[in-house]
């Protein structure tokens, strides 16, 4: 902090947090100034201020904050049996962000403020009602959803799961003019012979691992990951950005990869289902997990058509992979990503999506399933280096 005084902005959008009832709080939108400098609330610099000092105050400049403003700062008084709070809380307050611990005061909080519920609100745009059908698709709380509606301002746009679509489409189609077929792609004898897809015998070239998302075994693979893809990944990119998304979605391709190279070791792998699952588990658990708070829609219709679709995607994949092979002794694509996928999804998405508004760095869980993934992934780069000439696995030729 500094040594002169400088009074501390209040700039928030609507925000919404609930006290143990589960009654609403409500945060409007406002723009103020406090005109108290930080010596004033925490004159040790010990990063807290005393629930007294904060009292008298808010006592003595409350009636230049918004009331609902003031009402939600006495809840996080309310809410901390310490007697003191987090200097940084308090800033993070007035700067639109939330932490764990100040949900934790809020949620403790003695006091309520109602506010009405996100379907109630009436006269919104275009825009906004596709903003709201998101939040209930994807949150489980109210208080969330609420946060997210007023501080989604689509900038970014969901350009990742977009970005990566478009490029397993433009790949598709040109393997289609390549190879003049648009079925079963992958019976012709040129498949596998481009750059992308995963083969045992070219494991070494390590961005096989990840690259062979954009390859699919035909129209029908191809339509069924684009399909789960955007229905549920854009949605999901929308909420928790594409970082996060990214990262569920990367880790879970690369489950899959490794999980071939371990499981079915002789086969090839092509296609999106390892990311593409592992965003669909996640967020068919996290519905699971949070059924009464999840508002949307005929949810359990729709999670029944969603397990539908990823077992024919899957079945699919069973039966081309005991299928017999079109060009012998080369075996068709393995199935085995899909269930790296789900596995991924399942720990370390059920995480991310758990989480909307908190660091995921401060997520314990978070940390465990992280350090099981990179135990895996390091396992399994042992065992492609080492477990095939141990083996002796008759790999089929080089495409």
């Amino acid at each position: 902090m500094s040594d002169g005084a400088r009074d501390v902005h209040i700039h928030s959008s609507p925000a919404v947090a609930a006290n143990a009832e589960g009654d609403e709080i409500e945060v409007l939108e406002s723009t103020e100034v406090l005109p108290v400098a930080p010596e004033d609330f925490d004159p040790e610099s010990s990063g807290f201020i005393s629930t007294e000092r904060f009292r008298d105050l808010l006592a003595a400049h409350g009636s230049e904050l918004d009331p609902h403003k003031l009402e939600v700062l006495l809840a996080l008084a309310d809410g901390n049996a310490d007697g003191k709070i987090c200097y940084q809380d308090f800033v993070n307050l007035m700067s639109n962000k939330r932490s764990n611990s100040f949900r934790r005061a809020i949620l403790q909080g003695g006091r309520q403020l109602k506010g009405t519920s996100l379907k109630e609100e009436a006269g919104l745009g275009l825009s906004q009602r596709l903003v709201r059908h998101v939040a209930y698709e994807t949150l489980p709380r109210e208080i969330d959803r609420k946060w997210y509606f007023d501080s989604y301002t689509c900038c970014p746009p969901p350009w990742l799961i977009l970005a990566i679509t478009i490029a397993e489409v433009a790949v598709f189609m040109y393997y289609g003019l390549q190879l003049d077929r648009w079925v079963l792609q992958v019976s012709h004898p040129r498949f596998l012979k481009g750059p992308l897809p995963y083969h045992p015998q070219l494991r070494a070239q390590a961005w096989r691992y990840l690259t062979y998302v954009f390859m699919h075994a035909g129209i029908e693979h191809l339509g069924l990951n684009m399909a789960m893809q955007l229905l549920v990944g854009v949605p999901l990119e929308m909420v928790h950005g594409a970082l996060r998304i990214g990262l569920v979605y990367v880790c879970g391709a690369l489950a899959g990869s490794l999980a071939v190279s371990v499981a079915d070791m002789t086969a090839p792998v092509v296609g999106s289902s390892g990311g593409v699952y592992a965003l669909v588990s996640a967020h068919l658990a996290n519905v699971v997990m949070n059924w009464s708070g999840m508002k949307c829609q005929f949810k359990l219709f729709r999670m029944a058509m969603a397990l539908v679709c990823m077992s024919v995607e899957f079945g699919r994949a069973v039966w081309l992979r005991y299928y017999p092979p079109a060009f012998p002794p080369c075996p068709n694509p393995s199935f085995v990503a899909h269930l790296g996928g789900v596995a991924v999804g399942l720990t370390l998405g059920v995480v991310v999506l758990q989480n909307y508004e908190q660091r995921l760095q401060e997520q314990s869980l978070f940390w465990i399933f992280f350090s099981v993934y990179t135990l895996f992934v390091l396992c399994a780069v042992f065992w492609n280096v080492f477990a095939y000439g141990l083996l002796d696995v008759k790999l089929p030729p080089t495409p």
